[in-house]
């Protein structure tokens, strides 16, 4: 698959969600900005990943990121999209422009929903809506010392 195909629209999505079910497989959703790709990202993708059969990955919009994150994103949505897409283990990206993904999550009915173990489940937006369709909302550990936040500081004071 081109990367380019990856990078679905709603619509598109629901439509390969569909399929994936109809052949028995596992989906499992996560979201994030993923400004500035690194380890701890691929990391966390790839843990996610092998929790089920396909890996949907909602990316906030530019719009959205910058409303959580003053000053970013630092690459804009179509970059961050298509590094994401170029994974071989994320089957699916979509961006969403809303403060949370709850739609998105409802869109997907994911079989599992999964954060870094930086959050605690009770706080990861769509638990509720996973868990009472028998879905799992897990959480994976991070590499320490990786964040975007991080690298840009480090830039910062190293020019």
């Amino acid at each position: 698959m081109w990367t380019k195909d990856k990078i679905m629209t709603r619509e598109q999505l629901s439509a390969a969600v569909a399929g994936w079910r109809a052949q028995g497989r596992k989906v499992v959703f996560t979201n994030g900005c993923f400004d500035l790709l690194h380890l701890g990202h691929v990391d966390y993708l790839e843990q996610a990943r092998h929790l089920g059969d396909a890996l949907v990955v909602g990316l906030n919009t530019d719009a959205s990121v910058g409303s959580i994150k003053p000053g970013r994103p630092i690459q804009d949505e179509t970059a961050r999209a298509r590094i994401l897409a170029s994974l071989s283990f994320v089957d699916a990206v979509v961006l969403f422009g809303e403060p949370t993904p709850l739609a998105l999550i409802g869109l997907v009915q994911p079989d599992v929903l999964v954060k870094g173990d930086d959050y605690a489940i009770s706080g990861i937006v769509g638990h509720e809506l996973v868990l009472n369709r028998g879905g799992q909302v897990l959480t994976v550990p991070l590499v320490p010392g990786y964040s975007t936040s991080r690298i840009v500081e480090r830039i910062l004071h190293t020019s």
